[in-house]
């Protein structure tokens, strides 16, 4: 592209030849229509391909997007148009009836019409909601190059290949197809003669006849705001026309192109004409002077349309080889920081200030309309506080630039009076009394005086193309691939780097780092020009400044965001516009918007200023961050688990899990085991069990063994520890569970013979018993056994018996007290952490848990990290004194409470299940109820009663027992085949394919027969039963499609149910008043959003059909019978659909307007029984997923009456 350097290429896309384009007018896609029939949708701000359409036959020529909904409309040489939506990106529907090629096609600014223009020489309007033509005009005589709508008015304007441009007046069109209104008899009588044409029709009527071109005109346009049209054609002229009520004319022609104009526009913010042609070129007009300001040539293609976008400066032409989006101007207002003041130029080339502390605006200090081209804005300004004077630099005339000093009060745009000028791509203030320029073509730079002389003169290194402040008395000089930092005095390069594109530099308010800032990298350097860091965006870049601490802040087109020195970068928020960041002050951004206006955003700096202070070791300042902000996120707590800092993203988080894996990474046990009490799992306390013994900490161990019942691990930890008294209590624990291994196990460590003897003769190992009592010298238990056996001591044959040998002793009983080990030492941030707690709570941290004192001392241990007390030492089964009696030493009481080997059924299922149903069947609704709130976020659990209780009761059956005693209780459970005290569940009433057979059948069954109230007993009951269950894991998905059914019914018959309450049961609601009438008439519409099977679909669009019907709703009517004969399932209901079709068609209006897009995706808020449209914020019931308006968060669901709206959780599950 060979251009002036005003024009700016954001995208260029390459395929075939581009005959439409259009840009979305909220998001960064833009839509090409190419020749080889496909339609490409581009995000312009990424440069990627979103998505193909591709059911066109040929040629697409035109394309546009509606201005709200999510659909867009194409035409082709297929003489179709087809109404497609990007959501589901397939085609809605088309519009048949063009008989050749479709020209261009375009949505009606407000109306949901569309026109059309056709090489039948004909132009189409049509209803794109219900699908049908609404008018033909007719009158050009040649093909039909372009039609469209008039922006506000009631107009349309088209082009043609007979050499006029016609506009017509389709004011009766709208008065037609809207709202009916009274008209006398004379009002109509006056319509038809000065409207009808020559066939009497009144909806389109010619109302100019432009003619002045010499050949077929292409295109055509209305202006924004003023009654101005503009035309293209193949005479190579873009032709100006001006009209008022009564009569148009052509105003001037804009002569330039030397080949066939295709198509043009007006700038929709600049008072500019926008053409191309196909001569190559893309020419800009002044809209007053009819002049042509600039022009853009492309070496091989021709161009064919052009497009702007509506909000923002940005515009799009097609060509023979893709599409490019340009900006004719760059948009960064410049501007200059002085301490506590910032210097700007705004659209009006209009000097201003703008105070920081005040935050008050001065009037216009200077105008600068003179400098340089009307039409290409300053890009530098450059502020001397010495002498109170600014250097503006232009590109236009290949750079120029003005030194102009400020006057001291800011009266009003006046021209600068002492005016210095001079040639040159960059100026900028070196000293006091000194400036640099810089010149491309030449490549010199130019040192002059405040008088415009030049006083000394530099030469830059090759390739040069920026000159920016480096320092004082330093620049900053920029190449396509280094930066290198010139001293001015000595002429001498100081320094350079290696960074390419760099397009801007910031300084840092100390003057002692920059940010080299290019399209998508930020590099970090120090006044010297050492690189500190850098990062890579993929959205652009747009500015930056630093903050007071020394923190980066730049903006991206749609994001403020922030980097440290060391490269650590983040988000700050959001942007709905582009902004220039100029000064960061606290929790306030300055900047200025594309429209040169200053802004202040508000930003929350906390994130940034806590990983600066983690990083600077400023331990206090954190822990004051802790504790007085809200600074969460899994952002954060993976931000300091990558540093190294798990001890501070513990501060942060409460989720439990979370909670215990930051506290095993650094050691916490004392929150580790409130973490593991909380969350009960096998694995978790193996986990701890584990990381304890790295410690050393076996009171712990001791308990996540008795925990998880690991019984040869206990035993082996007492023998280590010398606890003798709990080593026989495992022993007998082991004789009562009848385990024979681990009796033999614990009779060893004892040393125990007798028992191991005893245990050999129990399982017919005689042999054996006689050998063990033969080896330790026990001749009369051998002789018994050999008597028991039958045989005598000659019959059997010895192997040599050395002697026993007692099992070893623990040296130091240390059961008592923790084992000692290294110091771990607090880091300081937990120093600071336990400040308060004085140096007691320090010498415990640095210890793991033990002073200096004795270590055996059991009186003095502190109970530091990870110590058990002493009624915490039996969690999980209580192994105290008492759990033997005395008198009885071979008894173990199973049935204790505080025998930990006797738990009951009830207590292995909550252990096993994380189900709330099995919690309820051992009676822990309390743990139930926890559940449910974790994993569903249920709140009020007055509905849950009566099934918590069937569970309860159900799980239990009762033998009587002697008289005076308690029934015998036997737990009834749903794994009948396992034996594994682990695997033990209990029996939950009321599986879930009963329910779905019971009640969600009774609930459709009510629906059918019309009996709502009772249908919606059903289905809420239905969602208590499937709420608290049980199931495998293929029922978990047949569980979750019953709640999602149930929930929609619930939500259809309450609509219905309200709108017979709002109208007492009546069908004719004509008496009353407009508002009851409108509401009843959306509420039976929205009875048919909600997702029914199709039977009860077919009774909802069936009874909305018939209520709309008898209240001359036509068009309401006309939508549910077009529903009922293309997807209904009743015969008879299909056939009058299609009797109260053909009577609504001749006039699909509604007599009373209704809230209800046919055409829009939508869902019904489940509280007030509104539409929630796409896009639109909602929140929902976390278990049956209802959706309602953001304002009833936190309210309890209405369609399950447990759950919280919008409560965050697990997820629903039946599957332990």
């Amino acid at each position: 592209m060979q251009a002036s350097p005003g024009m700016l290429t954001k995208f260029e896309s390459k395929s075939s030849r581009a005959k439409g384009i259009a840009f979305h007018p909220k998001r960064p896609w833009i839509l090409v229509s190419l020749h080889s029939s496909t339609i490409q949708l581009w995000d312009y701000r990424m440069g990627t391909l979103i998505d193909r359409f591709e059911e066109h036959d040929g040629p697409v020529r035109g394309i546009d997007f509606h201005k709200t909904q999510p659909i867009f409309v194409s035409g082709g040489d297929d003489y179709k148009i087809k109404v497609w939506s990007y959501q589901t990106r397939r085609c809605l529907f088309t519009l048949n009836g063009h008989l050749d090629y479709v020209r261009t096609v375009f949505f009606h600014p407000e109306l949901p019409w569309i026109i059309s223009s056709s090489d039948d020489q004909t132009i189409r309007i049509w209803n794109w909601q219900n699908r049908s033509l609404i008018c033909t005009m007719t009158g050009h005589n040649h093909y039909t190059m372009c039609a469209q709508f008039h922006p506000k008015e009631d107009l349309v304007v088209s082009a043609s290949l007979d050499q006029s441009v016609r506009v017509w007046d389709i004011s009766g069109l709208r008065k037609k197809h809207s709202a009916p209104t009274s008209m006398t008899f004379e009002d109509q009588m006056n319509r038809q003669a000065n409207q009808a044409d020559m066939f009497g029709n009144t909806d389109a009527v010619v109302k100019f006849v432009l003619e002045g071109h010499d050949r077929g005109v292409n295109w055509v346009a209305f202006h924004p705001t003023l009654p101005l049209i503009v035309s293209a054609g193949d005479d190579r002229l873009v032709k100006l026309w001006r009209m008022s009520e009564t009569k148009a004319w052509e105003v001037d022609t804009c002569r330039g192109h030397f080949q066939n104009a295709s198509a043009c526009l007006f700038h929709p913010h600049q008072d500019l004409i926008l053409s191309v042609g196909e001569d190559k070129t893309i020419r800009v007009w002044d809209l007053n002077k009819r002049t042509s300001v600039q022009s853009f040539k492309r070496e091989n293609d021709r161009f064919w349309v052009i497009a702007a976008h509506p909000e923002i400066n940005l515009f799009a032409a097609g060509h023979d080889n893709g599409v490019m989006v340009f900006k004719l101007e760059r948009e960064r207002p410049a501007s200059a920081v002085h301490q506590n003041n910032l210097f700007y130029i705004t659209k009006d080339k209009h000097v201003r200030s703008y105070d920081f502390t005040k935050n008050i605006e001065s009037p216009s200090m200077l105008s600068l309309k003179k400098l340089g081209s009307p039409w290409t804005p300053p890009r530098v300004l450059s502020y001397n506080p010495a002498e109170r004077s600014i250097l503006v630099t232009s590109p236009s005339d290949n750079g120029s630039y003005e030194l102009v000093s400020l006057p001291r009060d800011a009266s009003g745009a006046v021209e600068p009076t002492n005016t210095l000028r001079g040639t040159g791509n960059s100026a900028v203030f070196v000293a006091r009394n000194r400036f640099a320029v810089f010149n491309s073509a030449s490549q010199q730079i130019d040192i002059k005086d405040l008088t415009n002389s030049t006083t000394k003169t530099i030469k830059p290194p090759h390739g040069t193309t920026e000159m920016v402040f480096g320092g004082t008395g330093c620049l900053l000089l920029i190449t396509p691939t280094h930066v290198y930092l010139y001293d001015i005095q000595q002429k001498s390069q100081l320094a350079e780097l290696a960074v390419t594109g760099v397009k801007y530099v910031v300084w840092s308010s100390d003057g002692l780092h920059a940010a080299l800032l290019s399209k998508h990298n930020v590099t970090i350097v120090t006044k010297s020009l050492e690189q500190v860091s850098t990062l890579h965006e993929t959205i652009r870049i747009k500015s930056a400044c630093w903050d007071d601490a020394g923190v980066l802040l730049y903006s991206t087109l749609n994001h403020i965001k922030y980097t440290l020195m060391n490269g650590d970068n983040g988000i700050v928020r959001t942007l709905e516009h582009t902004v220039y960041l100029v000064r960061v002050k606290g929790r306030s951004v300055y900047c200025l918007d594309r429209a040169a206006k200053p802004k202040v955003l508000t930003i929350d700096p906390t994130e940034y200023r806590f990983k600066l202070a983690l990083v600077k070791r400023h331990y206090d300042e954190m822990l004051n961050i802790i504790k007085n902000s809200s600074l969460v996120g899994q952002s954060i707590i993976s931000y300091l688990q990558k540093k190294g800092y798990p001890e501070i993203a513990l501060q942060f988080v409460q989720d439990p899990q979370t909670r215990f894996e930051l506290a095993i990474e650094c050691g916490n046990l004392d929150v580790a085991v409130e973490m593991a009490k909380q969350l009960d799992r096998p694995a978790l306390w193996q986990r701890l069990g584990t990381e304890a013994l790295a410690h050393g900490n076996h009171q712990i161990v001791e308990m996540t063994y008795q925990k998880a019942r690991n019984f040869d691990k206990l035993s082996f930890l007492y023998v280590t520890t010398g606890d003798q008294d709990k080593l026989t209590r495992m022993a007998k624990i082991a004789e009562h569970r009848g385990d024979m291994t681990s009796m033999f196990q614990n009779s060893l460590y004892l040393g125990d013979v007798h028992s191991r003897i005893q245990m050999l003769q129990d399982v017919d190992q005689y042999p054996m018993a006689y050998l063990t009592a033969k080896a330790h010298g026990l001749d009369e238990e051998a002789q018994a056994i050999l008597e028991a056996s039958g045989i005598s001591e000659d019959q059997i044959t010895l192997p040599t018996l050395g002697k026993p040998v007692a099992p070893p002793k623990a040296l130091v009983p240390s059961y008592k007290t923790n084992w000692p080990t290294a110091a771990s030492g607090a880091s300081s941030f937990e120093k600071a952490l336990m400040a308060e707690g004085g140096d007691d709570a320090l010498a415990v941290a640095d210890t793991n848990g033990f002073g200096d004192e004795d270590l055996l001392a059991e009186e003095d241990a502190p109970k530091g990290n990870g110590h058990i007390e002493e009624d915490e030492d039996a969690a999980g089964w209580d192994m105290g004194e008492d759990a033997v009696p005395e008198a009885e030493e071979d008894f173990v009481n199973v049935e204790a409470a505080d025998a930990g080997t006797g738990s009951s059924e009830a207590d292995l299922w909550v252990r096993n299940s994380p189900l709330a149903a099995d919690h309820a069947a051992a009676g822990s609704f309390e743990s139930a109820m926890n559940l449910l709130n974790r994993q569903i976020g249920a709140v009020n659990f007055a509905p849950l009663e009566e099934r918590f209780l069937q569970i309860y009761t159900a799980s239990r059956t009762y033998l009587p027992a002697n008289a005076g005693m308690p029934p015998l209780v036997n737990h009834v459970r749903r794994t009948l085949t396992d034996t594994d005290s682990r695997k033990l569940l209990p029996l939950i009433p009321r599986d879930i394919d009963s329910i779905i057979s019971t009640e969600i059948a009774n609930g459709k069954n009510a629906m059918k027969a019309n009996k709502l109230e009772d249908g919606v007993a059903s289905f809420k009951k239905a969602l208590t039963l499937l709420m608290v269950n049980a199931g495998t894991a293929s029922q978990q998905t047949e569980a979750q499609t019953a709640i999602h059914s149930a929930a929609a019914y619930v939500l259809a018959m309450s609509l219905e149910l309200e709108r017979r309450t709002l109208v007492g049961g009546a069908a004719d609601i004509s008496g009353l008043d407009d508002d009851t009438k409108k509401r009843a008439l959306e509420l039976s519409a929205y009875f048919t959003v909600p997702a029914m099977d199709p039977q009860h679909q077919t009774l909802a669009w069936f009874s909305a059909m018939n209520f709309a019907n008898r209240n001359k709703q036509l068009g309401s009517v006309l939508s549910f019978a077009n529903n009922l004969t293309e997807r209904g399932t009743n015969a008879k209901f299909k056939e009058t659909a299609r009797k109260l079709k053909s009577v609504a068609e001749r006039s699909p209006n509604d007599a009373v307007p209704i809230e209800f897009d046919t055409f829009a995706e939508f869902e019904i808020c489940a509280a007030s029984y509104t539409p929630i449209y796409a896009g639109e914020a909602s929140v929902q019931c976390p278990f049956d997923g209802s959706k309602y308006q953001t304002k009833y968060k936190g309210v309890v669901c209405k369609v399950c009456e447990v759950c919280a709206i919008g409560g965050g959780g697990s997820g629903f599950r039946v599957v332990v």
